[in-house]
């Protein structure tokens, strides 16, 4: 545990995915000294204990999936990445593995079917670093997040076809297919109806609501691993998308607790299996597993993405670049280090190279790209300028004025009001509109709040300014600020920054506007010009630093300034 959370921490200082830190200390640890061996320390408990905490995952992972939410192109390029993808890439890998790796024809085919999986805990991390377009933004991180549960559910059943084949023909293959997917679908009926009962019925808190989850999701894997092995998986994932996706839940997109649970699991879980794999196991693996990678990575992907990006609209720069960003994650090392155990104690030839096949694939293809995506991306033409956008709520003149002088600066705002005519004042400024007709659905849909890197909250409500702190809060992780309350605190804590020096309320804003001062931007030489309130400092690059109570940005030349200025009343 203490390997795990030490080396996301150490990756999040370095801006680096934790895979690259937690797959060499859990190597290291393990081949350095005789304490960290998961198989001594837990014995036969191990493998069951990994096969749970990917349950854990694939259930999160499935829970995150909201297919309603992808629009545009991504809708009609994720499906055909999946489609395309998964055969693919496991045909190339599984005809590559035999001749190269020496392995069975078993062993190759369960090769090809971990290495398919990508995984939003890898792919993520890349792209807020990579910072690319929103439409690939938005493409690669759906692919990861399908591509996970589709993988654990093939993973499973390449298993178990493996172990039949040895048992009997096609039918018997057929039929070792139809009984994992039925014992999981039938797992998942029952989680779903547990949680309906649980969630909605009997209206639990977030946090026992969190427990309950993690208990049914973890029993419901048990019980259907003990009728049949690794059914497990199945009813994990499938319980998640039902959640996920069925109106009757009602699960928030932010989920503290659980997604604290899940980063540990992986951490400890990435620590553990790369535990087990030993310098003598890579020995004579290493370039023919490096082959495969390079295959996989300059031949297998490019093709993947150029079939699947076929007449979709996608620039030749944004192709190329989904071509180049495939690395493997979680689940393919859990599910190597599961089935792979399994099959060689099965007498499959080969099995016992799955794993350490899989962690140098692992390794590898995110070393590769996650030391080449951002020249890759900036070569291509396919990041997002480094210059913020904020989403501002609300509709006043004064707002709408605000607006327009951050799009003049050379920003882009994304407005959403609360009132019909306000959206129609924003619409004929020509200005940028959020989706949804709540707050809540603005947050969190649509490709428009990729890219969004601070929200202000500037109704002339504050109870709505306050609930939308916390609601916006709870959903992202950008920087919130709002007004200053005009009749005091409305709320003893928020989770948000107060705008403007005082006096500066809505109220207040609203008078002055209304008296004829102006919001400008002006040219900074080091100082705020005398009779002006500064509101914002925009960097030369594009950053915007908001004016807050507590601190008041400090002004550079070169630097712009956006200010109120003097109303007509007071230069009388």
């Amino acid at each position: 545990m203490v390997l795990a959370v030490g080396s996301q921490v150490l990756a999040s200082r370095l801006h680096v995915p934790a895979l690259i830190i937690l797959l060499p200390a859990g190597f290291g640890a393990g081949a350095l000294t005789e304490v960290v061996n998961p198989q001594l320390l837990l014995g036969a408990a191990f493998q069951p204990l990994v096969s749970l905490a990917v349950a854990v995952i694939l259930y999160d992972s499935g829970l995150a999936l909201e297919w309603g939410k992808v629009q545009g192109r991504a809708r009609r390029v994720v499906p055909r990445l999946v489609i395309w993808g998964v055969p693919i890439t496991m045909a190339f890998a599984a005809v590559l593995a035999g001749p190269l790796l020496g392995m069975s024809a078993g062993a190759a085919v369960m090769t090809g079917a971990i290495l398919v999986v990508s995984g939003p805990t890898v792919v993520g991390p890349l792209l807020r670093f990579v910072r690319p377009t929103d439409r690939l933004q938005q493409t690669l991180s759906w692919e990861g997040s399908l591509i996970d549960p589709v993988g654990g559910v093939l993973g499973a059943v390449v298993f178990h076809a493996v172990l039949a084949s040895s048992q009997g023909g096609p039918g018997a293959l057929l039929g070792q297919f139809l009984l994992s997917v039925g014992i999981g679908a039938a797992g998942a009926v029952v989680g779903v109806a547990v949680l309906w009962f649980c969630l909605c019925k009997l209206d639990l808190d977030d946090v026992l609501g969190t427990a309950v989850q993690l208990a049914c999701v973890v029993g419901i894997a048990a019980v259907c691993d003990i009728v049949r092995d690794d059914a497990g998986l199945i009813a994990a994932i499938l319980t998640g998308l039902a959640v996920g996706n069925l109106r009757t839940f009602d699960i928030p997109a932010r989920r503290p607790f659980f997604e604290t649970l899940v980063q540990l699991t992986i951490g400890v879980l990435f620590v553990s299996i790369s535990a087990t794999v030993t310098p003598q196991s890579l020995h004579n693996l290493l370039l023919p597993a490096l082959g495969l990678v390079a295959a996989l990575v300059v031949v297998v992907r490019p093709l993947v993405a150029f079939l699947a990006t076929i007449r979709t609209g996608l620039t030749r720069g944004e192709r190329a670049f989904i071509g180049w960003m495939a690395p493997r994650g979680i689940v393919a090392a859990a599910t190597a280090s599961t089935f792979g155990a399994e099959l060689a104690a099965g007498g499959i030839g080969g099995a016992s190279e799955i794993l350490p096949v899989a962690f140098l694939g692992i390794v590898a293809t995110v070393a590769i790209y996650g030391l080449t995506a951002v020249p890759v991306a900036k070569w291509l033409g396919v990041t997002r300028p480094a210059r913020s956008r904020p989403l501002m709520v609300g509709g006043d003149p004064w707002v709408i004025d605000l607006a327009c002088v951050l799009r003049t600066a050379g920003l882009e705002p994304l407005m959403w009001a609360p009132s019909e005519y306000q959206r129609t004042q924003l619409e004929q400024a020509a200005l940028e509109l959020a989706p949804g007709e709540m707050l809540a659905s603005a947050i969190s849909q649509g490709t428009e709040m990729e890219g969004v890197t601070a929200v202000l909250l500037l109704t002339d409500e504050d109870h709505f300014n306050s609930l939308a702190a916390t609601t916006v809060a709870g959903r992202s992780d950008v920087p919130v600020y709002l007004l200053e309350p005009s009749s005091g605190t409305v709320a003893p804590y928020l989770p948000a920054e107060t705008l403007f020096a005082s006096p500066l309320t809505h109220p207040a804003l609203a008078a002055r506007y209304k008296t004829g001062a102006r919001i400008t931007t002006q040219p900074s030489d080091g100082e705020v010009p005398p009779a002006t309130d500064l509101l914002f400092l925009i960097k030369p690059e594009g950053t915007l630093i908001p004016a807050t109570t507590d601190r008041l940005p400090d002004p550079q030349p070169g630097d712009t300034l956006v200010v109120l200025g003097p109303s007509e009343e007071a230069t009388r």
